[in-house]
């Protein structure tokens, strides 16, 4: 081994033979964290030809890129500093790839666990087409929804403030209009008659005062957020298109074009459901099959908004609000909720799909069962014989009570999380 070999903690790479042309790619497998990056680079026949940590730092990288003597593919598992590296690395070869994160584990999964172990193992997936990829929206589209994101953080705080406000009145036993309590009028009114009562502390006024400074900054803060998305003229016309759909706003709109990004990735509605945290999980073996409730692995900012957009939909929507009224019939609030929003995913990939506006077919006015975009199918409501693989069964109801009240909690405007 070389000096500089030893000082860098590197193996030295081997000089390949002459080969075929499929031997002359290396397969590069990253593990990437906070400030180093581990790497092992592979040959087709699973000779260990380079490895070694690079810090995570653009010059750094852009100098061992350059420095490779072959071309070479990448793989790295998606994390939070997974999307700068991407962008940064992909000039520099020829395929990179980015590796789910749970997925991988349940492949990749061993006794011993280090950095350099886990670079091999990426090394070894890729070059054996085993790698679970997961979906990389293009850079403009991950910094508009970094920024949709951000808005939704903006609101959960807005929120906690107004509960701040309605608590600390709880607190010290004041009477309050619940409907006008956040109006800005009544509000200073409020304080006002409080500043003269010797029954309240001074510090409660300061607080409420303090409270509500921070609830009129986050308002305006995320209104300007939502008016910047709204007029990118990337995203203008699709999210115009998408809000042709009665009961479907500009944050639904927003939510679906930036969290989906390309909606041909999806080849069917079930997929697309799915993705969207509104399908059970499915264990299927030795002819018994089992439903549990639904699925943890989803999208959770796209989950929150369409049940959300769910509970409010059928009051603009006919066609929704028959289809609501019809599951509501059977005795179960939260699966009707769960329905409508299936059908919007059906609504919303509809017109994504074909670029057309949303249009009911006039001889379907009166039978919400089929609805068509454009001449469209939107692939409405699952077969009864379907019902039972595609969504919740009877006896996990438990399941669709559990999603719903999950995005409850986590209202986009009026919760508590994402």
């Amino acid at each position: 081994m070389s000096k500089n070999a030893a000082e860098t903690g590197r193996r030295p790479a081997q000089k390949p033979t002459e080969e075929d042309p499929m031997t002359t790619i290396d397969y590069i497998g990253f593990d990437v964290h906070k400030k180093t990056i581990s790497f092992c680079a592979k040959a087709q026949d699973g000779r260990i030809l380079d490895e070694g940590t690079i810090l995570a730092r653009r010059a750094d990288l852009s100098a061992w890129a350059k420095a490779r003597p072959r071309p070479w593919e990448g793989a790295m598992e998606a994390t939070l500093f997974t999307g700068w590296i991407y962008d940064h690395l992909q000039p520099f070869a020829q395929k990179l790839k980015v590796a789910h994160p749970a997925m991988l584990k349940a492949i990749a999964a061993s006794k011993k666990k280090n950095d350099r172990v886990d670079g091999r193992k990426i090394s070894d997936l890729l070059r054996c087409d085993l790698l679970p990829e997961c979906y990389m929206a293009p850079s403009w589209m991950r910094d508009l929804r970094r920024v949709l994101r951000y808005r939704n953080l903006v609101v959960r705080e807005a929120t906690r403030m107004k509960n701040r406000i309605a608590g600390l009145l709880m607190e010290t036993g004041t009477p309050y209009n619940k409907k006008r309590l956040h109006g800005k009028r009544y509000f200073n009114e409020l304080v006002g008659t409080l500043g003269n009562l010797q029954e309240t502390p001074a510090s409660v006024v300061e607080l409420l005062k303090l409270s509500r400074g921070q609830l009129e900054m986050f308002e305006t803060v995320q209104r300007r957020l939502v008016k910047a998305l709204g007029e990118n003229p990337a995203l203008a016309e699709r999210v115009e298109r998408l809000q042709s759909i009665p009961g479907v706003g500009q944050i639904l709109a927003l939510t679906w074009a930036l969290e989906i990004g390309e909606v041909e990735r999806f080849g069917s509605i079930k997929r697309a459901a799915s993705y969207c945290g509104l399908t059970s999980a499915e264990r299927n073996s030795a002819g018994k099959e089992e439903h549990g409730p639904i699925s943890k692995q989803r999208n959770k900012h796209l989950q929150t908004v369409l049940i959300e957009a769910a509970k409010l939909a059928p009051r603009w929507n006919k066609q929704l609000a028959a289809l609501h009224a019809e599951e509501l019939g059977k005795g179960n609030r939260n699966r009707a909720t769960l329905e409508v929003a299936r059908k919007l995913v059906a609504y919303l990939m509809a017109v994504d799909k074909s670029g057309k506006r949303f249009q009911i077919r006039s001889s379907d006015e009166g039978a919400p069962r089929r609805e068509s975009v454009s001449g469209v199918t939107s692939g409405a409501r699952a077969r009864p014989g379907e019902t039972r693989k595609a969504g919740v069964s009877h006896q996990r109801r438990s399941g669709a009570k559990k999603c719903v009240q999950d995005a409850t909690k986590s209202t986009i405007g009026g919760g508590d999380d994402r």
